[in-house]
């Protein structure tokens, strides 16, 4: 069993399980004459962190993985919705209506993406769903729906339009009583961002940070175009061989409900939420995200979700990401939906 200090991303962790599951980093690169490839595991915010980087010997791919875990420490102090101390609950315990609190500016960072990303996919991604958040994670252990008047009452608190940021004085101001931040949607690839950058300041220009199944990655391994990641081909049972990406200065992540949902009196509920009824999705579906950003793919990846394939492609082309959209069609037949760029990023072979 976990603890809740292994598990405060629960939600995140759910949303891009799926692609843990089924992403590789395939071949063997070829080493350069003076680089290595060195690989690390950790577990941080409660999610397994794997880190490659190409580094001229041990002791300097050492130091700067421990700076990159380190960052991870230190963000997971900010932005943890399961630990009582962190920034972020001690924010919505203590900030009272229309009175403005002050965070860090890793904090404001996040808020501000989300923010954006909020006004662009009108309402779909929104970090003040906790209220919701928390009702339906005691829903899936009871395994039972959320009771109607709780489920209102939580979706009253919920809607970013009440909160106010103001990065000029680094401070947040809540509009209502009791509201409810939580980041599980994209504090992950903040977090592999913030670690790729460590590890450039560290001297390593080259490297892969994969949390908890999102993945960021900064220049390729030696004498390759591009770090090359399996992607688990779900578009029909006759075609079973998986997608193979190359990516290189961006990142992937993918939302889906495979193995994380509710099933209640035949309908399924997926622990992704929409923030406008408080409900979990009932229409299956995969989204995969390819961003210039782990910050803006893991985002990009609930927001389509909630969004659906065609309102979900045109805000991904709006951020300059493309996607691939897999969804159950109304004669339950599985429908692709891809953004024109995504098909660049998968290597034929």
């Amino acid at each position: 069993m976990r603890s809740d200090r292994q598990c405060w991303w629960e939600w995140g962790v759910s949303r891009t399980g799926i692609l843990f599951a089924c992403l590789w980093f395939t071949g063997t690169p070829l080493f350069g004459e003076e680089l290595q490839r060195f690989e690390f595991l950790q577990i941080r915010m409660g999610i397994p962190v794997n880190i490659i980087v190409y580094a001229p010997n041990q002791p300097t791919a050492n130091e700067a993985t421990d700076a990159a875990y380190a960052r991870f420490k230190e963000l997971d102090r900010i932005m943890s919705d399961y630990d009582p101390d962190s920034e972020l609950m001690r924010l919505c315990k203590q900030a009272q209506p229309g009175q403005p609190a002050q965070v860090s500016p890793d904090l404001m960072t996040v808020l501000k993406y989300s923010q954006s990303l909020w006004n662009q996919s009108d309402g779909a991604f929104d970090v003040t769903v906790g209220p919701l958040v928390k009702l339906w994670r005691i829903a899936r252990r009871r395994k039972e729906l959320p009771e109607p008047d709780r489920l209102q009452s939580a979706l009253t608190r919920v809607g970013f339009e009440h909160v106010r940021l103001c990065p000029q004085e680094q401070t947040v101001t809540f509009g209502l009583k009791s509201m409810q931040l939580d980041l599980g949607g994209i504090a992950k690839g903040y977090a592999a961002d913030e670690a790729i950058a460590v590890l450039k300041k560290q001297g390593i220009t080259r490297a892969l940070v994969e949390a908890g199944g999102d993945i960021t990655v900064s220049e390729p391994p030696p004498n390759q175009t591009g770090w090359r990641i399996e992607l688990e081909n779900f578009q029909s049972e006759e075609d079973s061989k998986p997608l193979i990406l190359t990516l290189k200065n961006s990142a992937v992540a993918t939302s889906g409900d495979a193995y994380q949902y509710l099933e209640i009196d035949g309908v399924r509920y997926s622990h992704l939420l929409d923030p406008l009824t408080g409900l979990g999705l009932t229409t299956p579906s995969r989204v995969t995200v390819i961003a210039s950003s782990g910050t803006l793919a893991d985002g990009l990846a609930s927001a389509v979700s909630v969004l659906g394939p065609e309102k979900g492609k045109k805000l991904a082309q709006q951020e300059g990401a493309d996607v691939f959209i897999l969804s159950l069609g109304k004669e339950g037949s599985l429908e692709s939906h891809f953004s024109p760029g995504f098909q660049s990023h998968v290597v034929k072979e």
